[in-house]
């Protein structure tokens, strides 16, 4: 008796489109697509993948027509260590930018932190932030004026905003041939410790003070924009709090979260081409 071909699974939110798959698919391939070791399709890990980031599902919750959840967490460690999605997000920036009438690479960023509680995955490597009074995590994050990623990674929650400068810089000109000039600031990053570590990677810090005679909520110059590529990473449930064994992972995630958004946009632009 013949058995009948699995009927395709009814698509997730989360699903990449079909534009948005052919931008991604060339960053992603490790081997061949017919390479003998492959047994799940490559669209589908990833499309798993980012279903556990978009709704902060435990591994073992995967659904089950999706492929075996060790099989995706192994592929994404493989492309997490590849460098796969830092790659991808350096040239979705480049992309967006042109469209937008800007030059390729910026002349300056923002800076900025949050910090996340831990959990019991997390917690052995947590810190205490007194000012935020969170025991856990902390993002250090660095996007250009539009809010598209430059440099991100992870540290202890008791890790100070100016300490974080030196490699913040580092990896903003990395990313960037030495494109930056200015970097807008909170007033958590005063002092001479963090402006001569930007300084030696030639970037001039500018602190945007809050106005003396604050009431209520006020929009800062410049600030906002890195606000607002927060606010777009917790839309992420698995980015809400820190639920990662390792600082890398999270790192990761956070980088997986900001090239959902940067596809989403560049696959519009291919349909409205």
């Amino acid at each position: 008796m013949c058995s009948s071909a699995p009927a395709p699974r009814r698509p997730y939110p989360s699903d990449v489109s079909d534009d948005e798959w052919s931008l991604v698919a060339a960053y992603l391939t490790l081997m061949k697509e017919d390479a003998p070791q492959r047994e799940y399709p490559m669209r589908e890990l990833f499309n798993a993948l980012r279903y556990v980031i978009r709704y902060g599902i435990a591994w073992r919750a995967m659904p089950n027509d999706f492929p075996p959840w060790s099989a995706v967490y192994q592929q994404a460690q493989r492309w997490l260590t590849a460098g796969c999605f830092e790659t991808l997000a350096q040239d979705l920036r480049v992309v967006l930018r042109l469209a937008s009438g800007r030059k390729a690479e910026p002349s300056a960023a923002i800076i900025d932190s949050r910090t996340l509680r831990s959990t019991p995955e997390s917690g052995p490597r947590a810190g205490y932030d007194g000012a935020k009074r969170k025991r856990g995590s902390k993002v250090h994050l660095a996007v250009d004026t539009l809010g598209h990623l430059l440099a991100l990674h992870v540290t202890a929650a008791d890790v100070g905003d100016r300490e974080a400068v030196a490699r913040l810089a580092t990896d903003i000109q990395d990313a960037t041939g030495e494109s930056v000039e200015l970097a807008f600031v909170d007033q958590g990053y005063t002092g001479e410790k963090a402006a001569e570590a930007a300084g030696a990677q030639g970037i001039k810090l500018h602190v945007v003070k809050l106005p003396e005679a604050k009431r209520g909520f006020v929009l800062l110059p410049r600030r906002w924009v890195v606000e607002r590529s927060f606010a777009w990473a917790t839309r992420c449930r698995r980015l809400v709090k820190d639920y990662e064994r390792y600082a890398e992972t999270l790192a990761g995630f956070h980088v997986i979260a900001f090239v959902g958004y940067m596809l989403k946009h560049a696959a519009a632009l291919i349909k409205g081409a």
